[in-house]
């Protein structure tokens, strides 16, 4: 079993009880966001290094770096090979500053993009900017919907009901 299937397990399958649960996220997500604060100090170090100095470098148990590793994962310029991982593994931290700062705000993880570390990188207007540009990427617009006998959309010059709309 890798280290990310491991993780997941322990994750999301694992039955715990809801004060577990919470005990285990909210130390989770605390750990993430001491890792998040130092890698934004600065933002343009490419850390790298095993799984397992890494977790060292940055004080938490080894399956908490792998949780950190699946979900920084989509924002790194280079992806690591997060599904066959082992501890001695060679991974790189290099983000994307925009896209982590997106996915952030796509995670609704407030105590992520809140972080203070941000205003050095983007200026309070870029912040919006992007909050607003991930927020309105996910907002389904519904099409005009095609009455009967209007012309039909697939461009034959027949009604709809005569066409596409049996």
């Amino acid at each position: 079993m890798t280290l990310l299937e491991q993780w997941r397990k322990m994750a999301y399958e694992t039955q715990m009880s809801e004060k577990d649960s919470n005990y285990f996220w909210g130390n989770y997500f605390n750990l993430e966001k001491g890792i998040y604060e130092q890698l934004l100090e600065k933002p343009d170090e490419v850390v790298t290094g095993t799984v397992k100095e890494l977790s060292e470098k940055y004080g938490v148990d080894l399956m908490i770096m792998v949780g950190f590793l699946d979900g920084i994962d989509d924002s790194l310029k280079k992806p690591n090979p997060i599904q066959t991982m082992d501890e001695n593994t060679e991974v790189n931290l290099g983000f994307d500053k925009e896209l982590l700062y997106k996915n952030m705000v796509a995670a609704k993880a407030d105590w992520l993009y809140g972080l203070p570390q941000w205003n050095a990188i983007f200026s309070e207007e870029k912040q919006k900017e992007l909050y607003k540009e991930q927020k309105t990427s996910a907002t389904v617009v519904k099409g005009k919907k095609v009455g009967r006998n209007d012309p039909c959309p697939c461009g034959s010059g027949k009604k709809y009901k005569y066409c596409c709309g049996r």
